[in-house]
């Protein structure tokens, strides 16, 4: 059954929101129009849903809070709070989209769907394995125990995530600036400078003749420079949302020198988790090689764990499987072989997940302080070539004005 947007009026004249279920728009101005609800605007979630996944990009955000609610509704179930009453608890404590859509989940729920029901109509927010790990906690009557298992997790992920992300936020804010400041002084302070040096030196020196010349291509074809840039990102994006480009992306990312390995150890380590927290929640192993590869952002690690899956499916053993992917680093494949065969393959995967983890935390301090004086001499290079391209010339007007 559809759920529905509603902005209006209550009979008292206060202004209020929410979501209703109900089979066709107008049945839905109908219940509202009973409940004493005057409505001013409905619309269908679904079609909210794709306008979004076109004009915006708060879907990360959206994944990242709902880590957190999913904490706070594992809280409130061990406490014995029903689960639509949850549901509104956390609601109330949230704000906008995710409001909205936690509203539609309730809203759903309170209509006869099932929880893992609900969030599997939100594919863009609840990923395949919350969902299916809600629906093996609703099967086993034991929702809020996964539940905490599934918040640990998705935290767990999201720190290994941000630690890569941060390791990078202060090498592309020098770079970002850098570039800032270079265009500003090229276009800016240089052309008034050289003009009146033109005036007075019959020949600039080498450094302020490649200055010049690069302060001239800014000045006559930086729009155009502009158009050509912009067209370029916009055919590079449009390749990569295909499925080649993809490929080549994600490939390319795993083969960089430093970040390619941290990138397929935080790879390896999400999928660790990811089977991990599943097996112990009762999922077997092919189930969740297929879960693990649809929450899997890397089409590589993807389209390698599914053909895992395809093999384990045909009878093939599990470290087998993995070896002849040729993705997967021969510790991973003996902790899987190794866990399997002992019993405790889910103990083990989440000792592999925490020293991955620890490994890439520590190879993105070590990035980050190998990146930042590098960046910074080549810098300081490039303001020197530019003091040195303005101080020559000054120094040779002195000379000839002598």
């Amino acid at each position: 059954m559809p759920v529905y947007h509603y902005q209006g009026e209550t009979s008292s004249g206060a202004s209020t929101r929410g979501t209703i279920t109900a089979d066709t728009p107008r049945q839905a101005r109908d219940l509202l129009r009973a409940q004493g609800t005057a409505v001013r605007k409905l619309s269908d979630s679904a079609v909210e849903k794709t306008q979004r996944r076109w004009f915006t990009f708060g879907t990360s955000s959206l994944q990242s809070q709902w880590a957190g609610a999913t904490h706070e509704l594992a809280m409130l179930l061990y406490a014995g709070i029903p689960l639509l009453d949850g549901l509104d608890t956390i609601a109330k404590q949230r704000t906008g989209a995710f409001r909205t859509i936690l509203l539609g989940v309730r809203d759903r729920v309170a209509g006869g769907a099932g929880f893992a029901e609900a969030l599997a109509e939100r594919p863009d927010v609840f990923d395949s394995a919350s969902i299916h790990l809600v629906e093996v906690g609703e099967n086993a009557g034991n929702l809020e125990h996964v539940l905490e298992q599934l918040a640990n997790f998705k935290l767990r992920m999201m720190e290994t995530k941000d630690q890569v992300l941060t390791t990078l936020i202060y090498p592309a804010f020098l770079v970002f600036f850098g570039i800032a400041s270079s265009i500003f002084l090229m276009t800016y302070v240089m052309p008034p400078l050289l003009e009146n040096l033109l005036k007075t030196l019959p020949s600039l020196p080498w450094p302020t003749r490649v200055v010049k010349a690069i302060s001239d291509l800014l000045l006559n074809y930086g729009l155009l420079l502009i158009v050509v840039v912009v067209a370029i990102v916009f055919a590079f994006v449009t390749f990569l949302r295909t499925d080649k480009g993809q490929l080549f992306w994600h490939r390319f990312l795993l083969q960089l020198p430093i970040l390619g390995p941290m990138m397929a150890k935080q790879g390896v380590s999400r999928i660790a988790m990811i089977v991990g927290t599943l097996l112990r929640s009762g999922i077997v192993l092919t189930s969740a090689f297929d879960l693990a590869a649809k929450s899997t952002d890397n089409r590589i690690l993807r389209d390698a764990l599914k053909e895992c899956g395809k093999r384990m499916g045909a009878g093939e053993n599990v470290a087998e499987a993995l070896e002849r992917s040729g993705v997967f680093p021969p510790l991973a494949v003996r902790v899987f072989a190794v866990g399997q065969e002992s019993g405790r393959l889910e103990e083990m995967l989440e000792r592999l997940a925490a020293d991955y983890d620890r490994q890439v935390s520590m190879a993105s301090k070590r990035f980050t302080a190998l990146l930042e004086p590098v960046l910074i001499v080549v810098l300081a290079v490039f303001v020197g070539f530019l003091l040195v391209a303005t101080i020559l010339p000054i120094l040779e007007a002195g000379n000839v004005a002598k």
